[in-house]
């Protein structure tokens, strides 16, 4: 998931989305991180989000317990990749949006080696530009995972990366093909666990031709999005990471500091207190399943049952 944004979601769901959400003030010039294009009032803030479904979905609940505790909210939906929506963020078109704290340090710090959600988030406070903050992290994540089926982890014993040395026969990863060289892809495996794997490529973010791979056994092994509904679906096991080889990716606000007024921090603070990587999954099973229903009202019902006052 580092450097990329998630491909997985349909082409459609994102315009519908789009649709639902009210437009934002446009964009000024870009240049460097700058706060001179934010509005000037704390008690307004412009949300956008990333082209992908649960980043509307988390623009939606950000949005409304926002709006709900009075704070005037507009919003502007898939803006793209992380390059272009920050260059929204720098040029004051945006105030807010919710990140991915492992890959939005990667952004910043290609060199930092923090791994842990603990370690992540405190080298990213001191890796982002000056004017720019974010707050409380949610203990839901969405990150790249290790997954085998049910059937796979019973045979062989394997609940977790470190369990996969005891496995005799030859693994085969299903995955990007970047995965062949990113660091917590195969060379990972190698150098922290000691286990040896071969990629077959599969461009799909760890889609349906991923999870038909898995389910198949073409692969004993797939890199499958921790919030992707297919785990739960096909009763695939998430192995663990003792060794934090893949580093955290916690929900997130990165906010303009000049917005982060006190009623804007607890909201959302409260907000990342309450989210967990079962309700973004239970969220993205609704957005993507057969209703299809819209990020706004994904977050609504969200909300509803976790209602978040100051």
């Amino acid at each position: 998931m580092f450097g990329s944004t998630k491909g997985r979601i349909a082409a459609g769901v994102l315009a519908a989305g789009a649709l639902l959400a009210l437009s934002a003030c446009s964009s000024g010039g870009g240049g460097a991180f700058s706060t001179s294009g934010s509005s000037s009032s704390s008690d307004s803030v412009t949300i956008g989000s990333a082209a992908f479904g649960e980043s509307e979905i988390l623009m939606q609940v950000y949005g409304q317990a926002l709006a709900a505790n009075g704070v005037k909210v507009s919003y502007k939906p898939s803006i793209g990749q992380r390059d272009v929506y920050l260059k929204a963020l720098q040029d004051g078109s945006i105030d807010l949006i919710p990140e991915y704290s492992g890959n939005l340090l990667q952004f910043y710090d290609k060199n930092s080696t923090a791994s842990s959600s603990d370690d992540v988030y405190a080298a990213l406070n001191d890796a982002l530009p000056k004017g720019y903050e974010v707050l409380d992290q949610a203990k839901a994540q969405d990150a790249d995972a290790y997954n085998v089926t049910k059937e796979f982890s019973d045979k062989y014993g394997v609940k977790s990366l470190e369990d996969l040395k005891k496995v005799t026969i030859p693994l085969t990863v299903g995955a990007n093909p970047e995965f062949a060289t990113r660091p917590y892809g195969i060379p990972g495996l190698k150098s922290t666990y000691g286990v040896t794997a071969t990629l077959k490529p599969i461009s799909d973010s760890g889609g349906p031709l991923t999870v038909t791979a898995l389910k198949n056994g073409d692969v004993q092994l797939a890199d499958i999005y921790t919030t992707t509904p297919a785990i739960k679906d096909n009763g695939f096991v998430v192995l663990k990471d003792p060794k934090n080889l893949i580093a955290a990716q916690n929900i997130l606000p990165l906010i303009n500091s000049k917005k982060a007024s006190d009623t804007v921090k607890s909201v959302l603070n409260k907000v990342s207190a309450e989210l967990t990587t079962d309700d973004l999954i239970a969220m993205n099973s609704e957005n993507q399943g057969a209703s299809k229903t819209q990020p706004d009202a994904v977050a609504k019902k969200w909300l509803q049952e976790h209602p978040i006052k100051v």
